[in-house]
């Protein structure tokens, strides 16, 4: 899977606004609105939020990848979004998050879903990329990271 072919500058936010867990996975699921990815917000964000009652998504390293599926979407929905302020999202090493990466996918579709997570925790495993992720300046500039 081609991260740039699910993901695109309208579905990346630089500066996220939210202070907790909830905030950010509601401006995140407003990125997917906004792009037109997703047409019921209920439905996807009860998806993401049982997901998360299941076992926090926060990683390591200050990411976390809220993730869901739902009949909401036909197929797999990513965005990703920033936060100036590092957020406490019940990761996994205990550290605050500030790299968030939220992906929808259909309930009949596990390929996708699971080829998209695994290709991000690649991505982020490296502290360099993580580095110059916070560091963007514009969505072109992350679309260019992610593609290198």
């Amino acid at each position: 899977m081609n991260l740039k072919t699910v993901l695109t500058k309208d579905t990346i936010s630089l500066h996220l606004k939210g202070a907790s867990k909830q905030e950010i996975i509601n401006e995140l699921l407003d990125i997917l609105v906004a792009a037109g990815k997703i047409q019921d917000r209920d439905a996807a964000f009860s998806a993401i939020m049982d997901r998360e009652q299941k076992m926090s998504t926060g990683m390591k390293h200050g990411i976390a990848i809220p993730h869901g599926k739902s009949a909401t979407v036909k197929d797999l929905v990513a965005c990703i979004g920033i936060s100036d302020s590092a957020i406490d999202f019940d990761a996994l090493d205990k550290e605050p998050c500030r790299i968030f990466i939220m992906t929808l996918s259909p309930l009949e579709k596990t390929g996708p879903h699971l080829q998209f997570l695994a290709e991000i925790s690649l991505l982020f495993k490296s502290a360099e990329k993580r580095a110059e992720i916070l560091k963007a300046a514009s969505p072109e500039d992350i679309m260019h990271i992610l593609a290198e």
